[in-house]
């Protein structure tokens, strides 16, 4: 049977197998002797990183966002614990709701000196030498790998579900993000959360995959219907309440729904794909040049209300708050980038017909639209006609964890073993046949 854990459940303090005099080349190069002997026994090291929702906030997240709205917010002491944080309405922020449906990252022993990364359900794979890698679009996985030193590791990406693959659900985030979290592990948790979410974000962006911010890269952390704040320098003196986060991806987080009464929002919405996907850098890139127009930026700066207006609405469960929230933000982006709506004309229309609303999910590239409707009733209905109309939906249920390790501590036993030299002769037979 597989070990479980989750990352969330463990302090961020390097593993046991790190100790302080070791020399961290050499770890890393000897974490393909430990990926033998666990492929030997069947218990490879995985994570599982799942996809998220978004809605009214979506794009706050991109850095460009974050720093061209947001300003020291007017906190005092007695607003610390305020459940509706009324003083961060003008923040840029963004919900995310962790769904099960996402990426399943495996390592795998691999070549001495090289490095490998390849996902099944796009048929590719990337090798290189440690050390050697390019920061390309071909290589972005790859290089996260080389960050971390890696030597002689094969990252294997499987998606966890066939009908999700480019679906607007922040797909190559996740998987970035999956990948991070993996390295991290096998390279003893040498960076903090918020340095991973840094990391998957600037790497996947500035290697020309897309245009990305932290929100997927936080839910794959965090997990959940989570209310994000960002603070893209960290959190100010007066926050020290709020930890000691610094730096791209720091947040402010709120958990709006508990996982107990996740039936009541999973009633109320459904994923409908389009079957027609388009490249999201193109939206995003209209939408950022928006914001260096006068008109742009004012109806970009429309959307912090919005936000705000979504968080509270499912906070306090007031559906209505919701749909108009969602229904307006779409309106806003669709005015800024007619394309974003391309491929989601006839969802929309059943959508309204139905007393319903809905949102192209991302950027509108994945080909996936999110319907919402205040009455379970009307989203059902909704979403039977648009099956009539051959447009498949994507079922899905809330998830409370962004992601799922297994196997690590299978990983820290083996580590031990080996490295206190009491691993059993044919073990050490076994690595060296493999070597």
């Amino acid at each position: 049977m597989n070990t479980i854990a989750t990352i969330e459940q463990v302090s961020e303090a390097p593993h046991r197998f790190l100790n302080e005099d070791s020399v961290y080349s050499s770890m890393t190069k000897r974490i393909r002797e430990v990926l033998i002997l666990a492929e030997a026994q069947n218990m490879l090291p995985r994570v599982v990183a799942y996809n998220r929702i978004d809605g009214p906030g979506s794009s706050l997240d991109l850095s460009n966002f974050q720093e061209s709205f947001w300003q020291m917010p007017p906190i005092r002491a007695n607003q610390m614990h305020d459940p509706c944080l009324s003083w961060s309405s003008n923040l840029p922020r963004t919900v995310g709701i962790t769904i099960n449906a996402g990426t399943a990252v495996t390592a795998h022993p691999y070549y001495p000196n090289q490095i490998a990364a390849a996902s099944i359900d796009f048929n590719s794979d990337v090798c290189g030498t440690s050390g050697t890698v390019m920061p390309s679009k071909e290589c972005w996985l790859l290089k996260i790998m080389d960050i971390f030193h890696l030597n002689g590791v094969k990252f294997v990406l499987k998606n966890t579900r066939a009908d999700t693959r480019n679906a607007g659900l922040g797909g190559s985030a996740t998987a970035t993000m999956a990948v991070c979290l993996l390295a991290n592990e096998l390279a003893g948790r040498p960076f903090s959360h918020t340095q991973l979410i840094n990391l998957a974000s600037c790497i996947e962006q500035n290697c020309g995959v897309s245009i990305t911010g932290a929100q997927e890269q936080s839910n794959v952390v965090f997990g959940g219907v989570t209310d994000y704040a960002w603070f893209p320098w960290g959190f100010p003196r007066q926050m020290h309440w709020a930890g000691h986060d610094s730096g791209f991806g720091s947040s402010l987080r709120t958990e709006l729904i508990p996982s107990e009464e996740y039936y009541a929002l999973e009633h109320r919405i459904a994923i409908i794909h389009t079957g027609i996907e388009h490249a999201s850098m193109d939206v995003n890139k209209i939408w950022l040049e928006a914001l260096l127009e006068k008109k742009g930026y004012k109806k970009h700066y429309l959307k912090l209300a919005l936000a705000y207006q979504f968080r509270e609405g499912l906070r306090l469960r007031l559906w209505d708050r919701v749909a108009d929230a969602i229904d307006t933000y779409r309106t806003i982006r669709t005015e800024l980038c007619p394309h974003y709506m391309t491929g989601a004309e006839v969802i929309q229309n059943v959508a309204e017909k139905f007393g319903c609303v809905s949102f192209p999910l991302g950027a509108g590239a994945g080909g996936a639209a999110l319907i919402f409707g205040v009455e379970p009733e009307q989203v059902k209905s909704a979403r039977d006609e648009l099956r009539q109309k051959r447009l498949f939906d994507i079922p899905v249920k809330i998830k409370q964890r962004g992601h799922e390790c297994f196997n690590l501590e299978k990983i820290t036993e083996l580590w031990n073993s080996h490295d206190s030299g009491v691993a059993a002769s044919q073990e050490n037979a076994l690595i060296e046949c493999a070597l």
